[in-house]
């Protein structure tokens, strides 16, 4: 028998066996000491904001600032939320995420917008957030950015916000996505009945009012001045801004407005509500939905398949899903209440580009397009193109043919300049641009081409010459002047004159650079202007009966 002794004393094998075991537990433990400590450290420097709703964890930037990405400013319209008014967000406990961008509203494709279809929902009612600086030590003014995309298309990344060229010398840039097509402005009277205002559709209206609000509530803790707003955008984008422009639901929650290729002073602006109704109706009938109980029935229906159904349904109209007149966000026709001195008193930029979207080809097809758009006065306009008797059109060394000089002109340049005129009339600051220097690559103009170099996104083969950097340099400096302060005016920039009805001053962003310019398309544009006050003044008398 052996004694204790022997018993209890290892043996050389033991012995390397725990000495072993013993170094690898320290070595873990000394590992696990390591990244636990390196967590702490990564979190206490993570930034963390108390929001409406929780707090949010967003990213530190190799810039000094910090970002925060899908943030929701309103609860998931899904289910019974569809098609009713933004609601509260639901409070959270946990601090939460706010590191990768929430996905896009749903949609379908445009083919530019590809990248967000895949993935998009209902579930997409966020913000983002970038700050210049963090932690925040002064106020900076606030850049609010609505996408564009016939409201049909579109995402809050899609401004390149990960760039951020226009956060850098000291903007908090919001980009905010809304709901989309059918899903974000559909009428019936089955939803005017559960509304407490009682109304319905402009749903994606609303949802930009929301984020707005969500803005004044809570910017200040990203470093950004609330009393400092300036909502810009492009294309629908820009077409909502100026109907937020008239919404008293919009009043205080921004304070300057940039518009690039987009107004609602159109012929094809936005419907009376019973026109909105008939849309609806059509989409019913092709889902085979009750006649009682309708919306109860559509809300069923997948998202996708509403939008698809409705494409069908109208044959891509894309006029009859952008807003109508619902007697609570819009009050009454947008031309009337710029002509009347009665939009929210903000200095305004407004432009376009020199060739925005290509007309119709065949020049019969342009004559008729402005013989129905001007009635009586078309025969002075197809003079204007050269269009007259069995004319072929004008073209021009900047604004291309006369399809596409018809085009740009109905669509978005002479727009911009009677919102610009309408404006100024009732003294409010306004500023009118043109975009004339094409992309690197390309020979022309295009609709959004200026928003590579207002945001400097370029691809990676893109070979920049000095003129377009030089041109991204003053655009980005005129708005980031005008944001601060209401005038792109700043020092080392040429002058950009205020635009008035008499004066007609604009800037032209040319092949030379920034040149100030007066009298854009005067007699083209004075012209559409009196054959569109005559259409408002027939639809006014019309509706009135």
């Amino acid at each position: 028998m052996k004694s204790v002794s022997q018993r209890d004393s290892p043996n050389c094998s033991q012995l390397l066996i725990f000495c072993y075991d013993l170094r690898m537990k320290t070595k873990t433990l000394f590992l696990a000491v390591l990244l636990l400590g390196a967590s702490f450290v990564r979190a206490q420097n993570e930034p963390v904001v108390a929001v409406t709703g929780g707090k949010i964890r967003g990213s530190l930037t190799g810039d000094g600032g910090a970002a925060f990405k899908a943030i929701p400013y309103a609860r998931p319209p899904v289910g019974d939320l569809r098609w009713r008014e933004p609601q509260p967000v639901e409070p959270w406990d946990a601090v939460r995420d706010a590191l990768r961008f929430s996905i896009a509203c749903t949609q379908l494709s445009e083919g530019w917008n590809d990248r967000f279809v895949s993935t998009s929902g209902e579930d997409c009612l966020y913000l983002n957030v970038a700050a210049p600086q963090w932690p925040p030590k002064t106020k900076h003014p606030v850049m609010f950015w609505i996408h564009g995309g016939s409201n049909m298309a579109g995402d809050a990344d899609d401004a390149a916000f990960d760039q951020r060229t226009l956060v850098r010398p000291g903007i908090v840039l919001v980009t905010v996505s809304y709901r989309l097509g059918a899903l974000g402005f559909l009428v019936h009277p089955e939803l005017d009945n559960e509304s407490p205002h009682p109304t319905s559709g402009d749903y994606g209206l609303m949802d930009q009012i929301a984020a707005l609000r969500w803005v004044q509530d809570n910017i200040d803790k990203f470093g950004g001045d609330p009393n400092n707003v300036t909502i810009f955008g492009e294309s629908a984008g820009a077409l909502d801004i100026g109907l937020l422009m008239t919404s008293p639901l919009a009043k205080g929650l921004f304070h300057r407005a940039i518009l690039g290729s987009g107004t609602p002073l159109s012929f094809s602006g936005p419907r009376q509500k019973r026109f909105a109704v008939e849309l609806t109706h059509k989409l019913a009938a092709r889902l085979n939905a009750p006649n009682q109980g309708t919306i109860k029935f559509l809300r069923t229906v997948p998202a996708k398949t509403i939008l698809t159904e409705m494409q069908a349904a109208t044959a891509d109209d894309r006029s009859g899903l952008l807003a109508s007149f619902d007697g609570w966000v819009l009050f009454e026709n947008p031309a009337t209440v710029f002509a009347e001195g009665g939009s929210l008193p903000v200095p305004m930029l407004i432009g376009s580009n020199a060739q925005e979207i290509p007309g119709p080809e065949v020049p019969a097809e342009v004559r008729e397009s402005i013989r129905k758009a001007y009635g009586p006065l078309a025969e002075h306009g197809l003079e204007l193109y050269g269009l007259a008797g069995e004319g072929v059109g004008k073209t021009e060394p900047i604004n291309g043919g006369s399809a596409i000089q018809w085009a740009t002109d109905d669509g978005f340049r002479c727009p911009a300049i009677l919102q610009a005129a309408d404006h100024a009339s009732a003294g409010h600051p306004a500023f009118l641009y043109e975009f004339e220097h094409p992309r690197p690559g390309d020979k022309s103009m295009c609709h959004a081409c200026e928003l590579n170099f207002l945001f400097t996104a370029w691809g990676k083969d893109v070979q920049l010459t000095p003129i377009d950097r030089k041109l991204s340099d003053q655009m980005q400096a005129y708005w980031i002047n005008f944001a601060r302060n209401g005038d792109p005016n700043g020092a080392g920039l040429p002058a950009w004159p205020s635009f008035t009805k008499d004066t007609q001053g604009y800037l032209a962003f040319t092949d030379e650079g920034a040149v100030a310019k007066a009298g854009l398309r005067r007699n083209y544009c004075a012209l559409w202007s009196q054959a569109y006050r005559a259409r408002q003044a027939k639809d006014a008398a019309g509706n009135s009966h």
